[in-house]
This record gives C-alpha cells, structure tokens and sequence, in this order.
C-alpha cells in the first residue's frame, strides 16, 4: 500500500486503514454483493415484477370496474329518468282517464236523474189524471143524488125507477158539461 500513497507516513497509513479495508475484502465484498445482484436479479426481481404487474392489472381492472360501475350508474340514472318520465305519462293518462270516467259517471247520474224525475212526473201526473177521474166520478155521482132529490122535491114525487133517475141524471149532466165547454168563459175539463 504504500505504493499508492507515496508521500504517507505509516501514521497516516493506520489513519487511512480505519477508513479504507484492506484489497481482499473489498473484492470478496464486491463478489458478494455481484452475487447477491446476481441472485436477486435472476430469482427475486422478476417475482417483485411479476407482482408489481399483477398489481397493476389489479389496480386496472379495479380503474375498469370503477368506470364501468360510474357508466352503469349514470346508465341506470338515465333509466330511472326514463322510467319516471313513462310513469308520469301513465299517471296523467290515468288522471285523464279517471277525469273522463267521473264525467261520464257524472252524465250518466244525470240522464239516470233525469230519466227517474221523468218517470216520477209521468207517475204523478197518471196519479192526479186518475183521482181527477175518481173526482169527477164522485162529483158526477153527487150532482146526480143532488139533482134527484131536487127534481123529487120540486116535483113532489119520488122516482122510484133507479135506473130511469139514473139516465136522467146523466143526461142533465151531459147537458150541462156540453153547455159549459160551449160557453166562451166557461170551465173546460
């Protein structure tokens, strides 16, 4: 060693040989660090990198579900709107139909209505046509009694045929209805 370092003293020598080894280690240290290189090289790195690789496709196929999950939400949110727009077609069509049903109810009520209330009127007015019959029959019938007890009493003799009084009675009483309607302020039936 001294060859290499001329102008050193053997003081510094032992200063320097704390810092510098000796030859044979340096190159049994660099063999073995070329071996370890070597080693790891050969067997290790390629392991790391197949690692690091498949850490990778992982992490792209993770990247690859996000997006794909981010296009399938944005997906299903265009179908959501979709099907909420279909939806409120259907209900407004539904209210349109149900507002429709209500008005066709509705009339049809009314003609029921009014169909019953016609009924009802005609019911009513056949009702009053028959006791306005009933009347006039009993009306007729008690003129009838009237004006033979008062032909008895002004002829002083009692009719004793009853159905001669009766044909008398129900002439009198076509005269006097003919003389009524024929009358211009007379009462007509």
């Amino acid at each position: 060693m001294s060859v290499l370092l001329p102008a050193a003293t053997e003081g510094d020598f032992d200063r320097m040989s704390v810092i510098l080894p000796p030859f044979g280690e340096i190159f049994w240290g660099a063999l073995v660090l070329l071996a370890i290189l070597l080693v790891v090289g050969k067997y290790a790195l390629p392991r790391i990198y197949a690692m690091l690789d498949e850490r990778e496709a992982k992490i792209q196929e993770g990247l690859g579900a996000a997006e794909k999950a981010k296009e399938d939400r944005s997906l299903a949110a265009r179908e959501r709107e979709e099907l909420l727009r279909e939806a409120n077609v259907e209900a407004q069509g539904t209210r349109e139909r149900a507002a429709e049903d209500a008005r066709r109810i509705l009339a049809e009520a009314r003609e029921e209505a009014r169909a019953e209330s016609q009924r009802i009127l005609e019911a009513g007015q056949r009702q009053i046509e028959a006791e306005r019959q009933a009347a006039e029959i009993s009306l007729r019938s008690d003129v009838g009694l009237l004006a033979a007890e008062l032909a008895e009493r002004i002829v002083g003799e009692q009719l004793k045929d009853t159905a001669l009084s009766a044909r008398v009675v129900d002439r009198f009483l076509d005269e006097l209805e003919r003389d009524t309607t024929s009358v211009p302020g007379g009462v007509e039936h």
